[in-house]
């Protein structure tokens, strides 16, 4: 997909963050002009300097800040939020500030700054439990936690402003994995090849709870469809994204087959046999769109991260790990 010329300056919220880390220099790469407001908080070597790229220090509820920057940009793409549910629980306030009260001014001034296209990445959380095997759009949201909750909710608000002149679009991503400049090991995939490859044992509770997992590179992937993709088929729209819906039992098997037959997968009881699934149907029926990554790919991708020691300290070091970096920090 070639960029087109009138989506070529791409805004993005949390463009230093696990997603963002990758998505960036794949646009870049891709020949658009690039700006990040990020908080930085994980990190502010992530992003290699660019000539196409301005990295802006800073915090998305910063009305001047936006004021002052969207004016110029064509699409805007928001990723920043307090990511998953323990990091938002350990303080709820801040979390309701960044990934709910902040979300309308956004909205606001992106169409008072002449945004064109506006990408929220909610969740495919939001559905909460279904026994449906095809969890497709059209079905109701029941989020289980505030963090789902108000993803929903910044759904809500963002369609309601669709217009000839601003596109909304919403995507619910299943949980990303695989390696990134801006690391997270605290995702299913994620948590077990670091464990599998640093302590040679994993330990699996229940094992038969589906997960929905994308490996990071069709993710980014998928937002070049959005970008590009004609106005008549994403404005308005919803679309789930994700790779196969697979058993905690065959990830842990796909991770001992890539890291090794010496692997001890330790199988205990839970009370939470909680599966999630989504189908990502509709947008390979309306856009194209198809995963060219498996998860299995996402696992070697760490384990060639590890073993080429991009990653240092992986089971200390609490820039791996939301909910320790978020603890640690003064963030008001």
């Amino acid at each position: 997909m070639q960029p087109k010329i009138k989506n070529n300056k791409i805004f993005i919220t949390g463009g230093a963050g696990y997603v963002g880390a990758v998505l960036t220099p794949y646009l870049l790469d891709k020949g658009y002009e690039v700006t990040v407001l990020d908080l930085m908080i994980y990190g502010e070597n992530v992003l290699q300097k660019n000539s196409n790229l301005k990295i802006i220090k800073g915090d998305i509820r910063d009305i001047e800040i936006l004021k002052k920057e969207l004016p110029s940009h064509n699409t805007l793409i928001h990723l920043a939020c307090i990511s998953n549910d323990p990091s938002f629980e350990l303080n709820p306030e801040l979390g309701k500030s960044i990934n709910l009260d902040a979300f309308s001014p956004l909205v606001n001034i992106s169409k008072k700054s002449g945004i064109n296209r506006f990408i929220y990445a909610s969740s495919s959380s939001v559905y909460g439990i279904k026994d449906e095997p095809n969890v497709n759009e059209k079905m109701s949201l029941e989020p289980l936690t505030d963090y789902s909750k108000f993803k929903a909710d910044c759904e809500t608000i963002l369609l309601k402003n669709k217009s000839n002149d601003f596109i909304p679009i919403v995507i619910r991503p299943a949980t990303v994995c695989g390696y990134s400049p801006r690391q997270r090991l605290d995702v299913v995939v994620n948590i077990l090849t670091n464990l599998a490859y640093h302590k040679k044992e994993i330990s699996v509770f229940g094992g038969e709870q589906l997960r929905p997992n994308i490996h990071i590179l069709d993710m980014v992937r998928a937002y070049d469809y959005l970008i590009n993709a004609k106005e008549e088929l994403v404005s308005g729209q919803i679309f789930n994204a994700g790779y196969e819906n697979q058993t905690v039992n065959h990830l842990a098997t796909l991770v001992k087959k890539v890291i090794g037959e010496d692997v001890r997968i330790k199988y205990l009881k839970t009370d939470d046999n909680r599966s999630y699934h989504i189908s990502s149907q509709k947008i390979k029926d309306v856009l194209g769109f198809e995963t060219k990554k498996s998860i299995e790919d996402a696992i070697k991708d760490l384990k060639n991260a590890f073993d080429s020691k991009k990653l240092d300290n992986t089971l200390t070091n609490e820039k791996y790990f939301n909910i320790k970096r978020m603890n640690n920090l003064n963030l008001k």
